[in-house]
């Protein structure tokens, strides 16, 4: 759940980390070393909302830039329009949110980053991670998302200038 939170927390960043990348070209408009992004689908566990929750890309038209710099660190770089569905599981109640942010991951060499997003974040939270800075664990955040992230994969601190446009587990009672 530690590397899920913290991919997801930027916004259909959920995969930011852990995703798969196409090996297309640079396409329309993007420029060089823009590559299409595929979020995957996953299921989060029912201590999230108290019921398991099946996550899926609806309508995806995300790219990625890849940033490496001599001193190891790594910028990621994602934008453009991106929807996903979220189900219960137990009910089968079905929601569909625009998750389209923008997003820039830092990496540095001994594993520590910062995570920015601009726009409609989707954000996955431990319990007790949603309770140590006010969020709740699974939602849609809308507005400027900052997380530090130690070397361990801990957050370290996030702050939202915005606020809660959706939270999912409550969306899906």
């Amino acid at each position: 759940m530690r590397r899920l939170g913290m991919t997801v927390a930027s916004g259909a960043l959920l995969g930011m980390l852990g995703g798969m990348l196409t090996a297309s070209p640079a396409l329309a408009g993007r420029g060089p070393k823009w590559q299409v992004f595929e979020s995957p689908a996953f299921t989060v566990p029912a201590g999230a909302c108290g019921f398991r929750v099946r996550v899926k890309p609806v309508d995806s038209k995300e790219f990625i830039k890849v940033l490496k710099t001599a001193d190891g660190s790594m910028t990621e770089l994602l934008t453009g329009k991106f929807r996903q569905s979220y189900t219960n599981l137990s009910t089968g109640k079905a929601i569909t949110e625009n998750a389209s942010a923008s997003a820039k991951l830092t990496t540095n060499a001994d594993g520590s980053g910062t995570l920015v997003t601009r726009g409609r974040s989707p954000s996955f939270f431990t319990p007790a991670e949603a309770r140590r800075f006010g969020l709740p664990t699974v939602s849609i955040l809308a507005g400027r998302l900052v997380v530090s992230i130690d070397s361990a994969g801990s957050f370290t601190s996030v702050t939202l200038h915005g606020h809660v446009a959706v939270d999912v587990c409550t969306a899906l009672r």
